[in-house]
């Protein structure tokens, strides 16, 4: 019996809580029914606003305990803790003082894992540099398994994984928290402050990523951003082998760019790996999110492969994702860019020349005041749609940096008029990105929808 088969036949009969009844949380509540867990599945949303989650939970015969007192009312021998349930929850802590086992999915899939785990952790990048890796296995022809925070949960396929495969996991601050083991390579990608409002200081998020070195032995390996501070002070955590990418320096031990080109050092043998003008990717963010994926597969794929799946790879779905070329014109979907900031540091911090930009959506009442300069600086059009177009009509109007006409600004009632606004006026050269600086709400359910309506629309064009 392996180590899986010891664990399922471990929880028969056991009584197993999950805190979320989301999607990623479905197929764990199913898998451990079937198993023979006595299941239940708490949630702070009712029942009628869980909607077809609550049905297939319910379904899967798991009870449920709704409602704001939801984690004051659990009965449980183990509790899977969500990775938007904060760790030091005090009802979580009161659990634990009874002799209730607290775990997540991540853990647990970390523990039976028979295979190599690369994961990814970072402020920004972790969603593309994990993205990245996987493809340059899976164009290595190894079997890759691409979940954690990213999506997808792994442990509902744990008995279909094999030694020989990989499995490509994203890791939050959230999920690395309770974490007590490392994967086999571990990938920084940066760190700066982020989530704060739900960690209790700085220190609490720097020391829940340094979880994805800590707990490696000898045998593993770190790759960090040289380039950033805090990422890079994990270095004394490192007991396996230690990797560096920068963007700035020549390394040791790792990936860089110098001047136009990617470089590899591998304890003093340099290879030229490609001019960084290859990587269709644009932003000079998306070079070093390269640099950290070469540096984790370094060894298991070979440099043509890696060039290939830069010249191929579009992006990750719906973040500055190359939608296709149609006369000479460039079409982009960022439709992930749910508010103004998303839009600045995203869309209009790739390009050098000015863009054609389709924005506007659902008004979550924040302030568009940064928006107008840097659209006046970045964009010839602006096609503007849905509540918040008055919004970021007027930001750019009372630029100080705007000229009439400079952007022009073109208002559609919808998506179709918009694209087709846009392929009207768009030249030879031309890039058209949608980048919305808003919510997705009263147009479309959510930013997948919106993204892929616009996708659809542009992939259509004759």
């Amino acid at each position: 019996m392996n180590k899986t088969d010891k664990f399922f036949d471990s929880i028969k009969g056991k009584r197993v809580c999950f805190v979320g009844i989301g999607t990623s949380n479905l197929p764990l509540i199913e898998l451990f029914a079937k198993k023979g867990a006595v299941v239940s599945a708490c949630d702070r949303q009712s029942y009628e606003a869980l909607g077809d989650n609550a049905k297939r939970a319910e379904k899967a015969g798991a009870q449920l305990i709704l409602g704001d007192d939801y984690l004051s009312n659990i009965d449980t021998d183990i509790l899977f803790r969500s990775p938007g349930t904060p760790f030091y929850k005090p009802e979580l802590e009161a659990l634990k003082k009874k002799g209730v086992v607290v775990t997540s999915e991540m853990e647990v899939f970390f523990d039976l894992c028979p295979c190599k785990i690369i994961a990814v952790t970072g402020s920004d990048g972790k969603t593309t540099t994990t993205t990245i890796i996987s493809e340059l296995l899976k164009a290595a022809g190894k079997t890759v398994h691409l979940g954690g925070n990213i999506g997808t949960p792994l442990l509902p396929i744990i008995e279909s994984i094999g030694e020989d495969d990989y499995a490509v996991v994203e890791l939050s601050s959230f999920q690395l928290i309770s974490m007590r083991k490392s994967p086999d390579i571990a990938v920084v990608t940066n760190l700066a402050p982020n989530h704060l409002d739900i960690h209790k200081d700085m220190d609490e998020y720097i020391e829940s990523k340094r979880n994805i070195v800590l707990h490696q032995n000898a045998f593993s390996k770190a790759v960090l951003n040289l380039d950033n501070e805090i990422s890079d002070s994990f270095s004394k955590d490192v007991r396996g082998k230690l990797v560096k990418f920068s963007r700035r320096n020549t390394v040791e031990n790792g990936a860089y760019l110098d001047n136009d080109t990617i470089f590899y050092n591998d304890y003093g043998k340099i290879t030229e790996i490609m001019s960084y003008k290859n990587i269709r990717i644009a932003g000079m963010h998306n070079v070093e999110n390269y640099l950290a994926a070469i540096s984790a597969v370094w060894g298991i794929v070979n440099t043509d492969t890696i060039v290939e799946v830069a010249k191929t790879f579009g992006g990750v779905e719906h973040r500055a994702e190359f939608v296709r070329e149609l006369d000479g014109v460039e079409y982009y979907n960022d439709s992930i860019a749910s508010s103004p900031t998303r839009t600045i540091m995203g869309t209009l911090s790739l390009y050098d020349e000015k863009i054609i930009v389709i924005a506007g959506g659902y008004d979550k009442h924040i302030p568009y005041e940064p928006l107008g300069p840097v659209i006046c600086d970045k964009v010839k059009l602006l096609i503007l749609l849905g509540d918040t177009a008055p919004k970021i009509e007027k930001a750019v109007k009372e630029s100080e940096n705007y000229k009439e006409n400079n952007p022009v600004i073109i208002k559609v009632d919808n998506m179709e008029q918009a694209v087709e606004a846009a392929r009207k006026h768009a030249q030879k050269g031309d890039r058209v990105s949608l980048s919305p600086a808003s919510a997705s709400f009263g147009l479309y359910k959510n930013f997948v929808e919106r993204g892929n309506h616009f996708k659809s629309i542009v992939n259509n064009l004759k």
